[in-house]
């Protein structure tokens, strides 16, 4: 008789019946007199308890390697000598569905590069990485929930291009039927088209690729982007505005919906946060640092890690907020396509957020205006032949717009406290990794 499927955690509610539970086989201790066997499947563990009969089950048990895929039916029993949920199964039949060759080729010590190399497994074995994707789920959820409310579109724009956008720095080029395309770093232009296209709040959740040769904690070949705009703007704080209501609602659904699994698995409370949030300009920035003794002689006026930091911890112990909008950076470190306010040409309407010292948006009001656009670009060096297509959506009537863009891992970094983006990606992608 073929016994449907019952998972680990739903197994109180079958004491006394036979059940079917599929998943690996996480440990084994065979004794002289017991055979016991550890199942785990995505929803728990529970203990397999066989006493030796010199049967076909005893042998069928004592071959078994860890990792394996099985299915075990058999009677579910109270059991309140078991740590494992005060329950165990009692076997009639185990069925090895797929064997796992031994030995492991990573265990509970290997470092997180092998990890990365072997990552099905890694995430199988560690249920707080399993929890990294249920908790990426709810995120996403919550970020799409935000701007639907918002009357927000959704859009999915090419991620190949015919000409580099932006500074035509930092992209991957590769052959296109006997000419060239690159890899889009940022659905930035295509965004702004369809605000042209009279769509007026937009946003994307997609791949981004930047050929930068970084091998820092947090940064990625390959990452998903959130990325916003958002047409007929009063002003570049409609957007910061925007973003706070949309991370707050978002974590405040991860916290409702995994708040205890994260305490447990990994030490961390996930707070919500109140709004608004604090918002400094990069002056005050400086003028801050400089106060702790910070010198920002080579960094051309922008924040390196050290200096995000810092602020991040003055802000922190000013206010007590996480969260920090660094506001009115100098337009040499910005793109010719960020907005300068009318009074002060020499920075830009443009922000980045930072979250517990780590810069998890960029964001600004755009210019809309062609002929300022042209001036901008041509300041910032830029031959506009190849950019003839954006910048012909700025010739018929554009609206004042602006957006943002999120690094989704970056988000999740902070979130939960994790040391490196690799291990807040499925499978990582930097300048040495191509694999798995």
């Amino acid at each position: 008789m073929i016994h449907s499927r019952v998972h680990v955690s739903d197994l109180r509610e079958h004491v006394g019946r036979t059940v079917s539970a599929c998943g690996w086989v996480n440990t084994l201790r065979l004794q002289r007199k017991m055979q016991f066997v550890i199942v785990r499947d995505n929803t728990g563990m529970v203990q397999v308890t066989h006493k030796r009969d010199g049967g076909p089950l005893e042998a069928r048990l004592e071959a078994l390697t860890p990792e394996s895929a099985v299915r075990v039916t058999g009677r579910v029993v109270d059991a309140a000598q078991v740590k494992l949920g005060g329950l165990e199964i009692v076997p009639e039949e185990v069925e090895v569905l797929n064997p796992a060759a031994a030995p492991l080729p990573i265990d509970e010590h290997t470092g997180l590069e092998q990890r990365l190399d072997w990552r099905f497994l890694d995430v199988r074995r560690r249920p707080a990485t399993q929890l990294l994707f249920a908790v990426q789920t709810t995120l996403e959820q919550g970020m799409r929930e935000y701007a639907y409310e918002q009357g927000a579109t959704e859009m999915h724009t090419p991620k190949l291009m015919g000409t580099a956008s932006e500074s035509g720095a930092e992209v991957f080029k590769l052959g296109y039927f006997g000419r060239s395309a690159y890899l889009a770093q940022s659905p930035q232009f295509y965004k702004q088209m369809a605000i042209a296209a009279g769509i007026d709040k937009v946003f994307e959740i997609g791949p981004v690729f930047r050929a930068e040769p970084s091998f820092t904690s947090r940064h990625a070949t390959e990452f998903t982007g959130v990325d916003v705009e958002l047409a007929w703007i009063d002003g570049v704080e409609d957007v910061m505005a925007f973003e706070e209501r949309m991370l707050a609602h978002a974590i405040a659904r991860v916290a409702d919906a995994h708040g205890e699994a994260i305490a447990e698995h990994l030490g961390v409370e996930v707070a919500v946060p109140t709004m608004p949030f604090p918002r400094i300009t990069m002056a005050e920035a400086h003028e801050i640092l400089r106060k702790g003794g910070w010198d920002p002689e080579g960094v051309k006026g922008d924040l390196d890690p050290e200096g995000e930091r810092s602020i991040s911890a003055h802000i922190k112990e000013a206010t007590g907020h996480e969260f920090v909008f660094i506001t009115h950076y100098p337009v040499g470190i910005r793109p010719f396509y960020h907005m300068r306010p009318a009074d002060d040409p020499s920075v830009t309407l443009s922000f980045d957020l930072l979250w517990k010292g780590l810069e998890v948006t960029t964001g600004a009001q755009r210019e809309h205006r062609y002929d300022v656009l042209l001036e901008q670009a041509a300041e910032k060096g830029m031959n506009p032949e190849p950019l003839r297509d954006y910048l012909n959506a700025f010739r018929y009537g554009c609206p004042p717009h602006g957006g943002l863009g999120m690094g989704l891992g970056r988000v999740l970094m902070v979130m939960l406290g994790l040391d490196s983006i690799r291990e807040a990606t499925f499978l990582f992608r930097g300048p040495n990794r191509l694999t798995p």
